[in-house]
């Protein structure tokens, strides 16, 4: 039978913020276990008396955090089989303190007791020397959890754990992101504690030249004007929609929108196109726009809002790669996409086929070229091009026989097989049909733009020039293009 483990905080570091209560715990407990011996408190127990055992030897043993955690929570849980344990920790028990978390969880599932003496957090004297009030809003992050927490630009933020100026470096970088490079930032190194405490206010992209930042330091910045986060969008929306915001906006539905939608979308893929990557990033904004532009409009009516929007995708994006967020394995970039089919299958079990999710929407050439890869994906299909270039030739046949008949509904049929043989070509050789035609279209616009300029240049008047005239100034712009 486990005996009592009591998780005690040790507070800032000073003695005077030690709780009495942890104190007398601390003078009484026979087995006292600490997180980490570093911590400006731990000398002063020392000199009264206190033997204490550190896991410190296990963050050099270990290769992640997590890790380390794993095997703090153990050993005290393993300790406390023996009789009570007292396991201190700096600041608040539960305040960043992830060890203390999991050995209150095992100990739950083994019936294992335990009690937890709070102590003031680092975050107080932090909130003192930054002067930052958290009633006016503060967002606390770890520095070292940059890739899964998120600074928002629109409330104060505090980063904690800003081991060295390697991480303070890392962090830099990632703020900058969001942040203005001369946004200030409040740098505090062992908060409250009386002769050690440092504080020291520098614009961002000095953060990391700071000699002194240690594992007490942390970043506190101040709201900023001039960065705005995804919340802002959807706030800039939601005025807009207001009863005294914009007329225009308020009178559009999904409806209407439907147009700008379409245009924003090919206007990303034209900025695509010229490479300009400037316009790429405008043009992804305007898109945006018009997601969350219907997201608020189905937010109005009772639907859903943004955030479900985004709660659904990211559940899709997770469930649907479970080679990179669970422990399937794949070969390659096809068998991914094999797995994709399968799982959407599932997810869609109503759908008869496996063409359903096909939009009918869609340019035609795009279309087809959808539909051809969802069959491909569960076995139907060429070896290779090889085949599918033969069914073009097979297809060019019989757009002759039908224009020898003279149907127009038969020509047309045939002028679609063709056009859907040709599709199948460019998919199996790795090709966007769609990106192919509209290439050959501006090729087609520019070589057509030299007639128009010799015409121009000629004194001459466009339709009143010969096919001939015409067919030598187009061998001139092929010439001109090679």
């Amino acid at each position: 039978m486990s005996h009592l483990i009591t998780i005690a905080g040790l507070g800032p570091g000073s003695k005077e913020m030690l709780p009495l209560g942890v104190w007398e715990e601390l003078r009484q407990a026979e087995r006292i276990y600490l997180r980490t011996a570093r911590h400006p408190l731990v000398p002063w127990l020392l000199e009264q008396g206190l033997a204490m055992t550190s896991f410190d030897a296990v963050y050099d043993e270990e290769d992640s955090f997590a890790a380390v955690y794993r095997r703090i929570a153990d050993a005290v849980l393993e300790a406390a089989e023996a009789g009570p344990v007292l396991y201190a920790v700096p600041g608040h028990p539960l305040v960043a303190e992830d060890a203390s978390r999991l050995i209150i969880e095992k100990a739950r599932e083994r019936g294992v007791p335990v009690r937890v003496l709070t102590a003031m957090s680092f975050l107080d004297p932090l909130f003192t020397a930054a002067g930052l009030d958290p009633a006016s809003g503060v967002k606390v992050l770890d520095a070292l959890a940059l890739d899964r927490q998120f600074p928002d630009p629109g409330v104060a933020c505090v980063l904690m754990q800003v081991h060295d100026r390697l991480v303070a470096s890392d962090v830099k970088l990632r703020l900058m992101e969001r942040y203005p490079e001369t946004h200030p930032v409040t740098v505090v190194r062992a908060a409250g504690v009386p002769g050690e405490e440092r504080v020291e206010r520098v614009p961002l992209f000095k953060v990391d030249r700071l000699p002194w930042i240690d594992h007490l330091t942390s970043f506190c910045l101040p709201p900023s004007e001039e960065a705005y986060s995804f919340e802002s969008l959807v706030h800039i929306m939601a005025a807009l929609r207001a009863e005294n915001g914009c007329p225009w906006d308020r009178e559009q539905d999904h409806h209407t929108l439907k147009r700008y939608l379409i245009e924003e979308t090919y206007e990303v893929i034209e900025a695509i196109n010229e490479g300009d990557m400037h316009s790429v990033c405008e043009e992804l904004g305007d898109l945006l726009l018009q997601i969350v532009f219907h997201a608020q409009i189905a937010k109005e009516n009772g639907f859903f809002n943004v955030y479900r929007v985004i709660k659904g995708i990211c559940e899709k994006m997770i469930h649907r790669h479970p080679h990179v967020f669970g422990e399937t394995k794949v070969s390659g970039s096809e068998e991914v996409l094999r797995n994709w089919e399968k799982i959407k299958q599932k997810e869609k079990r109503h759908q008869s086929s496996c063409l359903a999710g096909v939009p009918k929407g869609l340019p035609s050439l795009l279309r087809a070229e959808q539909v051809q890869a969802k069959v491909a994906r569960v076995g139907f299909d060429w070896p290779d091009h090889r085949g599918a270039l033969d069914k073009v030739l097979e297809e060019e046949r019989e757009l002759r026989q039908a224009l020898r008949v003279g149907s127009q509904s038969k020509i047309a049929e045939e002028l679609g097989d063709l056009l859907f043989a040709v599709v199948n070509v460019a998919r199996l050789k790795g090709i966007n049909a769609e990106e192919a035609l509209s290439a050959t279209v501006d090729k087609f616009v520019r070589r057509f733009g030299y007639i128009e300029d010799k015409v121009r240049a000629e004194g001459m008047e466009l339709g009143r020039v010969s096919l001939e005239t015409m067919d030598e100034w187009w061998e001139e712009a092929k010439n001109l293009e090679k």
